[in-house]
């Protein structure tokens, strides 16, 4: 068999095309430009332009001829019907409306979320060390890249790229590393919350820090005990904040590091001095949160009245009977009416309790600078009570103050060019170990991100997936079993024949 050099040149070309094809699909599939798929290319393109080359005469004669002519056209065609496609296919990509129909909104960012991605101006990267792809990860950095381009997400077998892994420092597979210029953060999970956290920290030029007063009984800021505020207080570090305690008897003013001044529950009063510091820092723009217990006197009621907040000098009960549903009794009053405000925006119609709190109440709505907002509201079957001898509570008119009760307030007031900003609740349990549950927690928290100017970060909080499984009896699996596997396939065949029999 006689073989010439233009039909081994036309051979070339077909080999060249494929060759260079696989080269680039290789590519594009592994993500990296190995020498075997840079081998593929080259040899490709060289054996498809030597082909080109050595038969150039030829293709001028084609597209010259009516055959020619004809094909040029429906390649043209052919590549106009690709690009308009390549056009509205990019334009839905980037423009595209999708609807996350599942109950919890798993599948979709929250607006905080969506604000910070957006305003990001730094890029970042988004490393995954691991063999295998983690598709919720993937659909979930779907979503960041869809809100920002400044995110980069990779992932990377450190096996193939050694290197790589050992740049980042990384130490077992499956670890995420959120990077941006130096700064480095490792995500312990993979969630919304972590990750957007460890986009904060990279992206901030320095972590805020929240104070809490100790030095007169006030709660313990990393306490592991009932009364202890650790829990809340890891829920801080979750947020990227730090937190340290200060003990003003020693100092001579709040720190300037303290970007909110915490003030759990007090026991005793504080030196005059303390108060001083405090009533200096948030006139000049600080900003605190004041919790203070019924029955208790911190020294503090000056510095509140020049906010025009005053703490009632009650016990609020509640006999609504809504608080046997949570295994609490009248003491415990129930919350279930929020002002419009930052920090309960997302509460919803969700009930919080208190335990053992006092009332708590502004003036005017507005007075010049200064705006308040009631926060927390019992309902109408609670009432301040001022006289709790012989464990017996009753309503007294005159005396005690009929509900609703306000437990909680905001208030905001100019200084200068800074807004001093204050939140003071009639209780400081409500957030301890022993009865913070994730309500209670998310009013801490948010409480926190408002004071701190942070209102970015209020309710990114993880989302959970509810168990939707269906339980079925022995007899219901056999009916569903003889249903779908057997009596519905039959009815289709049976259809399909008997048309089938019609029509022949």
């Amino acid at each position: 068999m006689n073989i010439n050099r233009q039909e081994i040149s036309r051979l070339a070309g077909f080999v060249g095309a494929a060759l260079l094809i696989a080269g680039l699909v290789r590519n594009n599939i592994q993500e990296i430009w190995g020498w075997f798929n840079l081998t593929l290319v080259i040899a490709g393109g060289v054996l498809l332009l030597a082909s080109i080359i050595l038969n150039i005469g030829e293709i001028i004669a084609f597209f010259r001829g009516r055959t020619g002519r004809l094909g040029t056209n429906t390649i043209i065609l052919g590549i106009a019907v690709i690009a308009i496609l390549g056009v509205l296919n990019y334009l839905g990509y980037r423009y595209h409306k999708r609807f996350d129909l599942t109950a919890e909104g798993l599948y979709s960012l929250s607006d905080q979320s969506k604000k910070i991605l957006s305003g990001l101006s730094k890029d970042v990267r988004v490393i995954r060390f691991d063999k295998a792809d983690d598709q919720r990860l993937t659909d979930l950095m779907a979503e960041f890249k869809y809100n920002s381009q400044k995110i980069k997400f990779e992932r990377i077998d450190p096996q193939q790229k050694p290197e790589v892994a050992r740049q980042f420092n990384v130490q077992r597979m499956g670890e995420t590393v959120v990077a941006a210029g130096e700064r480095i953060e490792r995500p312990t999970g993979s969630n919304e919350q972590d990750l957007i956290n460890a986009i904060m920290k990279v992206t901030r030029d320095q972590l805020k820090t929240i104070c809490f007063v100790e030095g007169h009984g006030e709660k313990e800021m990393a306490g592991t005990t009932p009364e202890g505020y650790g829990t809340v207080n890891s829920g801080l570090k979750n947020e990227n904040y730090q937190s340290k305690s200060v003990n003003l008897v020693t100092a001579n003013e709040v720190p300037t590091d303290c970007s909110v001044l915490v003030i759990a529950g007090p026991k005793s009063a504080y030196f005059p001095q303390e108060a001083a510091m405090i009533g200096k820092y948030l006139d000049a723009g600080g900003k605190g949160l004041v919790m203070i217990d019924p029955e208790t006197d911190p020294g503090l009621n000056d510095m509140l009245k020049s906010w025009n907040i005053e703490i009632g000098n009650d016990t609020v009960i509640d006999v609504s009977g809504v608080g046997r549903l949570f295994g609490t009794g009248p003491a415990v009053p129930l919350v279930g009416t929020y002002g419009e405000h930052p920090i309960t925006k997302d509460m919803g119609r969700t009930a919080t309790f208190f335990p053992l709190a006092r009332s708590v109440k502004t003036g005017e709505a507005a007075k010049g600078d200064m705006f308040f907002t009631d926060l927390l509201k019992t309902s109408d079957a609670s009432w301040g009570e001022t006289n709790l001898q012989g464990n017996e509570a009753k309503f007294d008119e005159g005396a005690d103050k009929k509900g609703p009760v306000t437990l909680g307030v905001t208030a905001s007031k100019k200084t200068g060019e800074k807004e001093g900003r204050l939140v003071v609740v009639g209780d400081s349990d409500f957030a301890t170990n022993n009865y913070v549950r994730m309500r209670q927690r998310r009013s801490f928290l948010n409480s926190i991100n408002w004071l701190a100017q942070d209102e970015d970060l209020i309710s990114i909080r993880p989302k959970s997936m509810t168990n939707r499984s269906v339980t079925m009896t022995e007899s219901q699996q056999r009916t569903f079993f003889w249903l779908t596997v057997l009596l519905m396939p039959l009815a289709v065949i049976g259809t399909g024949a008997y048309v089938w029999w019609k029509r022949r």
